[in-house]
């Protein structure tokens, strides 16, 4: 059986991805971003994080809030760091660490996720982040991103 290619060779940022019918890769995004607000775990703390970012037209591909006490992590990956650290700089909100993610498209059914971790972890490799996002994505974030790349890029 011939194996079955997902997405354009041509697309800016996205390379082509040859894959085994039924594999869970569709294929990688282009280089993203997960940037970590610290905030005060409060009624409105999140929408103020939200806001200072859409309101200049920068799109939250994903979020995540961790924080059962006093304070609060917020996770949100966008394509463009330095934006969207200044923006929330401008709504005196601090970004706290910032770093390179890994974003994979992925067919929306049951073992997809098992399906990458296992291939991410045959590579050796040791994932410290792990977040959905829209549109069907993965984030993944690792201390060794090229490491990671590579086992996700593996057949």
């Amino acid at each position: 059986m011939g194996r079955e290619v997902t997405g354009r060779a041509d697309a800016p940022g996205v390379a082509g991805r040859s894959r085994a019918p039924g594999s869970a890769v569709v294929s990688r995004q282009p280089m993203a971003f997960d940037l970590v607000i610290d905030i005060e775990n409060t009624p409105g703390a999140l929408a103020r994080v939200a806001a200072a970012i859409s309101d200049a037209g920068v799109n939250i591909a994903a979020a995540t809030c961790i924080g059962p006490g006093d304070r609060a992590e917020v996770h949100i990956l966008v394509p463009h760091a330095e934006a969207a650290r200044h923006l929330l700089a401008i709504s005196h909100l601090a970004v706290t660490r910032e770093r390179e993610v890994v974003v994979v498209d992925v067919e929306d059914r049951p073992g997809v996720l098992a399906d990458l971790t296992r291939k991410i972890a045959r590579g050796g490799v040791d994932l410290d982040l792990v977040y959905v996002a829209t549109r069907n994505r993965v984030v993944f974030g690792a201390r060794d991103i090229g490491a990671l790349r590579a086992a996700l890029d593996t057949a």
